[in-house]
């Protein structure tokens, strides 16, 4: 079957913006060939800083014939609405149409044939559709052709379009079409600088192969691979290491067609500046890579850059105007980071009175004391020093007002560590400075000190009661405040340091430090607490843990101890997984189906004691002893925080309950016996709540 070769040729296309056009691309495209009938076997996306291209592999010749029937009115309906179903089916008169039989009566039916469109003309009409309706993130419109002025909006300015469809063993057609004046054709550019001609091309092979021969390396993946390569083969040539960035290497591959890696250097002084602000000046300024001694692990007074062009003079030119840039940039960084260690942190701190954290919420600076407060408090919990703890949260925002940060935002935190040290603070309080932040994501790091634990639990715990208490909760997709990352921060901070934490006792604790007083404050922390257990089915359900044992631990109630909750769903899973889980599981889950039907029956519940004088078969008098024994077992077991026993006592549950099922008939017809057996039933349910509520779990 036929392919399809689809090249849009502009100015540069941001890097940033190419991924997502390309796959944008690919998206449009197929959706619209299947939406017509044209399935396709294949299809691969490419971007380069001038071009998207669309490749689709197997694509039918012609569309397939369509025959569809049209339910017309009623035999005998009036003129008009049968001369409006003629019209509309195409039918020349009702002799054409079937008849329906219905029980609603009979209904005139039109069968309509549709025949199938070549597929080349089909992709004429829908290409310069998806053109026109490109969802660039921002576009253009720029000058005019033809004394017309342009129409079309588009990142940077169209300057041709590709596009030919055709078999292996043909010569492809090109697909007749035009946007803006700019006809489809045949013909693509290559390299802006290295092989500027035009270029006849067929098919996708000969495009992509035609491309690298005029120094354009289609795809990004291999641009990628090339860059990272070639890197760290330079820098080890150099007895350097690469400080591999995969952000920025993504972002490099988008900004050339053809990669030429070459070496610089910078004055050996301005190594004195902290590595990460070297590394953010060269990195955001001039897009280039840093390089490490791999004897000390210190960054070199090096760095790699990505031309887009072989020089005739090996890159001496380009190297030189980069080193000019960077020197000017590592300069202004070193002025600053100077200027920075002159005032003190808390000399900053008067500052924040001026700066609002959020209208309703108050300034940085109640913000900043609030934190304090509640870090003091939280100490204790978590071992922390309770002196350092409160310093560190006097101190932990305050480099938000530093001229590094204010250059650089992502320092923040860590160049409160260094100027913390700089003047003398204990090493745990300067940590904090910076570890307060964490963990901002699931893949990054969990503070382990104690002191930073502490000051990062307050941090969070005051957001999130903060933004609850004046209703500023996500919705949906929406998360402006990243509510949802500071709850799984505390889950992660709690569960990975293994801490004993009410967290309902620290959301009071917060939310009595606010000025703001919540509609519903007693509400308040148990709001709070179901949206930590849906932060924490999530949490768990990315570890491969089943979200439904989540609800069952959480449906006992007044449970907020998040490492205890942790630790009994990873027992209740383990024990869910033996026989003697499952097969318990079931019997609880029938009892509980036996007794919600007999309840609605009877418009009652049947709580309560059994009468073990009403016990007739040996089954229930095994059953009642059982649950009296595992229930005393499990509570204690639950009591002492060993829940593997907990989960132990339960199984023996599971002979008994077996066995009652298969003996005792629940509905007896003597009605004091049915009521005895239905109580007997509701002590099953109650026993297994020692561990979880088993109705919520899913089978």
């Amino acid at each position: 079957m036929p392919d399809l070769l689809l090249e849009l040729f502009s100015e540069e296309i941001p890097a940033r913006m190419q991924a997502k056009a390309a796959d944008d691309l690919r998206r449009m495209v197929t959706d619209k060939l299947v939406a017509e009938g044209l399935v396709y076997e294949g299809a691969k996306a490419f971007a380069t800083p001038r071009r998207l291209a669309l490749t689709v592999h197997g694509i039918p010749v012609r569309q397939p014939d369509l025959k569809t029937e049209r339910r017309g009115p009623k035999i005998g309906a009036p003129d008009a609405a049968v001369q409006g179903f003629l019209k509309a089916t195409g039918l020349t008169s009702l002799e054409e149409a079937k008849i329906q039989r219905d029980p609603k009566g009979d209904f005139y039916i039109a069968l309509i044939e549709k025949p199938g469109r070549d597929a080349i003309d089909v992709l004429a009409e829908i290409l310069p559709v998806i053109i026109r309706t490109f969802p660039w993130p921002k576009s253009m419109r720029w000058g005019a052709r033809s004394g017309k002025s342009g129409s079309l909006n588009w990142v940077r300015p169209l300057h041709s379009i590709t596009a030919t469809f055709g078999l292996e063993t043909e010569e492809p057609d090109v697909v007749k079409f035009s946007v803006d004046g700019i006809e489809a054709g045949q013909t693509t550019y290559g390299h802006r600088f290295l092989a500027p001609a035009a270029i006849s091309v067929r098919r996708f092979e000969d495009y992509e192969a035609k491309l690298l021969a005029a120094k354009v390396a289609l795809d990004p993946e291999r641009r990628k691979d090339a860059i990272l390569t070639d890197a760290k083969q330079l820098a080890f040539a150099q007895g350097f290491e690469l400080v591999e960035d995969q952000n920025l290497l993504d972002e490099v591959a988008g900004l050339v067609e053809w990669p030429v890696v070459l070496m610089g250097s910078f004055e050996p002084e301005f190594l004195t500046t902290p590595a990460e602000v070297i590394r953010a000046t060269i990195r955001n300024n001039q897009k280039c890579f840093v390089v490490s001694d791999p004897k000390t692990g210190k960054l070199a007074n090096k760095f790699i850059l990505v031309a887009n062009i072989e020089a005739a003079d090996g890159g001496a030119t380009i190297i030189a105007g980069n080193e000019r840039v960077i020197r000017a940039r590592l300069s202004d960084a070193k002025f600053f980071y100077e200027t920075d260690l002159k005032t003190k942190l808390e000399d900053r701190l008067p500052k924040f009175e001026q700066i609002v954290f959020h209208e309703k919420l108050g300034t940085q600076a109640a913000r900043i004391k609030r934190i304090e407060r509640l870090a003091a408090e939280i100490a204790p919990l978590v071992g922390a020093d309770v002196a350092k703890a409160t310093r560190a949260a006097h101190l932990a925002k305050a480099d938000l007002l530093t001229e590094v940060v204010g250059e650089f935002p992502e320092v923040q935190g860590l160049m409160g560590k260094y100027y913390a040290l700089a003047q003398g603070e204990d090493a745990s309080v300067a940590a904090a400075c910076e570890e307060h932040y964490k963990p901002q994501g699931p893949a990054d790091r969990v503070p382990t000190d104690p002191v930073s634990v502490a000051v990062a639990l307050a941090d969070k715990v005051d957001t999130l009661v903060g933004f609850w208490a004046i209703d500023e909760k996500p919705t949906g997709s929406k998360d402006p405040y990243a509510l949802r990352r500071a709850a799984l921060g505390v889950i992660r901070l709690i569960a990975e340091n293994a801490l004993r934490l009410s967290l309902m006792k620290a959301a009071a604790s917060a939310l009595a430090g606010l000025s703001v007083r919540p509609t519903d404050a007693q509400k308040l922390p148990s709001d709070l607490l179901a949206f930590f257990a849906d932060r924490l089915k999530v949490q768990l359900r990315e570890q491969g843990a089943r979200h439904d044992l989540v609800d069952a631990v959480f449906a006992l109630g007044g449970q907020d101890d998040l490492l205890m909750i942790v630790r009994r769903v990873e027992a209740l899973g383990k024990f869910l997984d033996s026989d003697d889980g499952k097969n318990l599981l079931a019997g609880t889950k029938r009892a509980s189906n036996i007794l919600s039907i007999e309840e609605k029956k009877d418009k009652r519940t049947f709580d309560g004691a059994p009468d073990a004088a009403l016990y007739s078969l040996n089954e229930e008098k095994a059953l009642a002893k059982a649950i009296g024994e595992v229930k005393a077992e499990a509570s204690a077991a639950v009591a002492k925080e060993d829940f593997a026993a907990a989960m132990s006592a339960m199984a023996k549950l599971r002979p008994p309950v077996d066995a009652f099922f298969d003996k005792v008939r629940v509905n007896d017809e003597d009605p004091k016996v049915r009521e005895n057996r239905l109580k007997l039933l509701n002590e099953i349910r109650s026993a297994t709540r020692a561990v979880a509520d088993f109705s919520k779990i899913q089978d």
